[in-house]
């Protein structure tokens, strides 16, 4: 019980910092955001593939590959709002059944 808490504590939180991302921010929020994100991505990657929710698991692998900031992919900003919203989506989405499985 206590570990569903953390997650959906842990996905509100990434959902929120995706949104603030897409105002106009300095660039040290970005930065920021990456590391947040791609460790976040990575925790539930491992905390999907361990309850054998793959399909959630490869998601979150994609996730965290995209936002990280060791080889970072370098796009433009109007692409990266539409990643951030999508992204922040596919957080909020995950929330949405207590089994932690999901439609994707």
């Amino acid at each position: 019980m206590y570990q569903d808490k953390k997650m959906k504590i842990l996905k509100i939180i990434c959902s929120v910092l995706l949104l603030i991302a897409l105002l106009n921010n300095p660039y040290g929020y970005y930065q920021i955001l990456r590391w947040v994100i791609m460790v976040a991505s990575a925790y539930l990657a491992y905390t999907y593939f361990t309850s054998d929710n793959k399909k959630y698991g490869w998601v979150f692998v994609v996730v965290a590959v995209l936002f990280n900031p060791i080889w970072p992919f370098y796009l433009d900003k109007s692409t990266w709002q539409i990643l951030d919203f999508i992204t922040a989506g596919v957080f909020l989405i995950s929330l949405k059944n207590k089994e932690e499985k999901a439609i994707l």
